[in-house]
This record gives C-alpha cells, sequence and structure tokens, in this order.
C-alpha cells in the first residue's frame, strides 16, 4: 500500500487550502486514514483522522471547526479540507493509515505517505 500527499502550498492566513492523499497498490481495507503534521523542529502532531467507512472523524483541539477530513471510498482517496489557516499551522503535512480508531499516536500508525509543506504567511 502505498499513500501520496498532494494538495500544499504557501497561503496567506485566513485562506483555505485542502490537501489530498490517494492510497494505491492495494485496498487499505478496515484501516482508518488520518493526517499529521510536523513543524520544524518539532514531533509530528495528530491533524485529524476518518475511520474506513468515512463515517467517523476526529480532530485535535488545535483545528476542531476549522479543518474537515473527508473520504471518498471509490477514489481511495481521503482530503483535508483546511479553512482559516494560521500561521501556526505551516508544517509538513503528512497522511497515514492505522488498524485503529482513532489513533492520535504517530506509533500507532504502520502506513506513512511522504509529506507536503504548507506554508503560511502573516
Amino acid at each position: 500500500v502505498q499513500l501520496q500527499a498532494s494538495g500544499g502550498g504557501l497561503v496567506q492566513a485566513g485562506d483555505s487550502l485542502t490537501l489530498t492523499c490517494v492510497v494505491s497498490g492495494r485496498t487499505i481495507g478496515t484501516y482508518a486514514l488520518a493526517w499529521f503534521c510536523q513543524a520544524a523542529g518539532k514531533e509530528h502532531e495528530f491533524v485529524a483522522a476518518v475511520r474506513y467507512t468515512g463515517r467517523s472523524t476526529a480532530y485535535a483541539d488545535s483545528v476542531q471547526g476549522r479543518f474537515i477530513i473527508s473520504k471518498d471510498n471509490a477514489k481511495n482517496t481521503v482530503y483535508l479540507q483546511m479553512n482559516s489557516l494560521k500561521s501556526e499551522d505551516t508544517a509538513v503535512y503528512y497522511c497515514a493509515a492505522s488498524p485503529i480508531f482513532v489513533a492520535r499516536n504517530r506509533n500507532q500508525y504502520s502506513i506513512w505517505g511522504l509529506g507536503t509543506l504548507v506554508t503560511v504567511s502573516s
């Protein structure tokens, strides 16, 4: 299984951006999919997760109400819609898969994709 994240870029504070993660190789099965972010010099932080059905979601407090995670099972794709972006959202964003929902610790994720950089200028 491979995860490929894309959609990062340079935006201004208050703007919106949508990240995409495509799952390829084989079906992700019942694994939950999540987004983590890693700012410069910091550890990976949990951002949001979605159950394999796409019907349940979870968010970090810092993005609750601003970000929306969704899943298109037909396209094997998970999205992260990022609204009202802040400078502190600047980070490399990764998608990952885990058999656990909700897993908020990066060690609970066994499948990772390469990251996509989001830079928010103030």
